[in-house]
């Protein structure tokens, strides 16, 4: 247990805070009694894990710290961050002005979850057919990455210089674009391994 790896785990038990305090705000809303404490801790405690995220790589580099649990808990808390923060803010509102300021479309969580799903499958597949997997990461997933970042971020500080349902759009298309070229990937993985076996 390094010390990187001690900061993904803390990382990891950050995502329940953050869903606890995030879904009791918009119960708060829906009374029409704002808690905004609730809202600010669960802004801070999103941002101090999404910070750390980078926090756990430095020191892992720079203290030759890579472990092969690292290698497991850094996706781990990465995702779970992304997913609790996309999913809380689909089902609690957050906006007593405007609910469409307030929570995300239900097909955004489903396309996100349905993506990392299917690249989920996909790789265990591969890995049954290949016995290894090559997980390329792509500039269309990192920049869906930074979109659904934004998108959260949009809801949670109610920021309104560009409406909520361009971030949202612009969030889902990358992360539609990144599920296709993975699995055109994973296909091209297959296909190689099948030409490798006939050979």
């Amino acid at each position: 247990m390094t010390t990187a790896n001690k900061i993904t785990v803390v990382r990891i038990l950050m995502i329940p805070v953050f869903v606890t305090l995030a879904i009791y705000y918009g119960q708060s809303i829906q009374r029409g009694e704002p808690i905004e404490w609730q809202r600010f801790a669960a802004i801070v405690v999103f941002l101090v894990a999404a910070i750390s995220d980078g926090l756990d790589g430095y020191v892992a580099r720079r203290y030759n710290q890579r472990s092969a649990l690292g290698v497991i808990l850094d996706p781990i808390a990465d995702k779970g961050l992304l997913l609790s923060g996309v999913i809380t803010l689909s089902i609690s509102n957050w906006s007593d002005i405007d609910p469409g300021y307030g929570k995300f479309p239900v097909w955004f969580p489903v396309l996100v979850i349905t993506r990392d799903a299917v690249i989920l499958v996909g790789a265990a597949v591969l890995h049954l057919l290949n016995g290894k997997v090559r997980l390329r990461p792509s500039w269309t997933g990192k920049v869906a990455t930074v979109m659904q970042m934004c998108a959260i971020a949009w809801v949670m500080l109610q920021l309104r210089f560009i409406p909520l349902p361009y971030i949202v759009i612009a969030a889902g298309v990358f992360t539609f674009i990144s599920g296709v070229i993975y699995v055109l990937e994973g296909i091209l993985q297959a296909q190689e391994h099948a030409h490798a076996k006939v050979d």
